[in-house]
């Protein structure tokens, strides 16, 4: 999920190729070899927020399984789709038709499955914070039983590797490697099926806006259709899918938690071409909703420039508040059926 930040245009597009690094988290197993790793994922994390991961333990095969399942839903009547509809949910889970997700105000291309960890809702009485509401049960098309088993199933295996390496990137910067633990007790899953249909009939080339991801990591599985861009030295540049590799991308929580020594990078897709379709799996790892984000200690902290505060989009340390702030910007439809209070907020 993201914060939106609208003022990158398509005027800002760059032929340039990505040079994010290729980090390899099987390094960090060897003594010998750990603490170059710990260097190189402490320089991608402070020049770009941006890397591609391999030795993570994931299969190729496991990858190209879940793109097939992907596929499979997307290939669904649309009846079947529909029927799954996140407007059937106060918890924003299930399917987001064509055009009706909003980044910087405007509609993206592409449509969307909402996944999160599977858990009964709480009671959520009128002294709760809101994003309680964030907590509950996933939709799941009956036309399509393996989805359930393998979406699951993948949302725990990513989040075993992105704790993994939100535990690296700590001690990278010479911080306890072990302080949010306590924070991912029972961390907020989220993960995304989604598919990017070609160009919109209006020309627009938006899959999806210029934003920053609101919480700590994600990490996206692409096919082989590029698309994805991210802000490097002033303009987009252009990051192609890497075969076995994750794209890891560091979320505005771990700008506030570093004091900005880590910051959040505005990306967006650019939709295909024509009649091309893209598909990807980005997965958020994220804490439990109601924990308050302290800043990490460590000796960094001198060369931290503190937060930067955009009026447009507010920073919140209680890490539910920064999460219902992006799915309400996202699915005001959504908000407006179950939740009309937090429009008028």
């Amino acid at each position: 999920m993201s914060s939106a930040h609208p003022s990158f245009s398509s005027s800002f597009s760059s032929s340039l190729t990505s040079s994010l690094p290729v980090l390899d988290l099987s390094l960090a197993d060897d003594p010998a070899t750990r603490e170059d790793f710990r260097r190189q994922l402490h320089a991608a994390a402070r020049d770009t927020g941006f890397l591609h991961l391999t030795g993570h333990g994931v299969s190729e095969a496991e990858m190209a399984h879940i793109l097939d399942v992907t596929r499979a839903f997307f290939a669904l009547p649309e009846a079947d789709r529909l029927a799954v509809s996140n407007l059937n949910s106060p918890h924003f889970r299930g399917y987001t038709r064509i055009g009706h997700e909003l980044t910087g105000g405007a509609s993206d291309w592409r449509d969307q499955l909402d996944v999160g960890a599977e858990r009964t809702a709480p009671a959520v009485g009128p002294a709760d914070p809101a994003y309680l509401w964030l907590e509950g049960p996933n939709q799941w098309p009956e036309a399509l039983p393996e989805l359930r088993t393998v979406v699951l199933d993948w949302q725990r295996r990513l989040a075993a590797v992105a704790h993994r390496l939100l535990r690296e990137l700590l001690a990278s910067i010479g911080a306890p490697e072990d302080f949010f633990d306590a924070a991912f007790d029972r961390p907020h899953l989220h993960t995304k099926l989604v598919r990017y249909p070609g160009s919109a009939p209006s020309g627009a080339d938006q899959g999806v806006g210029a934003h920053k991801d609101y919480g700590f990591l994600t990490l996206l599985l692409q096919d082989s259709v590029g698309g994805l861009q991210v802000v490097k030295d002033g303009g987009f540049v252009d990051v192609p899918p890497l075969p076995g590799a994750f794209v890891v991308n560091l979320g505005e929580l771990l700008e506030i938690a570093t004091e900005g020594y880590l910051t959040a990078t505005d990306h967006r897709v650019v939709s295909p071409p024509g009649a091309t379709e893209r598909f990807s799996v980005p997965f958020f790892y994220n804490p439990r909703l109601d924990a308050v984000i302290d800043t990490v200690p460590g000796d960094y902290l001198a060369h931290a420039p503190g937060v930067a505060h955009d009026a447009s989009n507010p920073l919140h340390a209680e890490y539910g508040r920064n999460e219902l702030k992006g799915w309400v910007r996202a699915h005001p439809a959504v908000a407006r059926k179950w939740h009309p209070e937090l429009l008028a907020a």
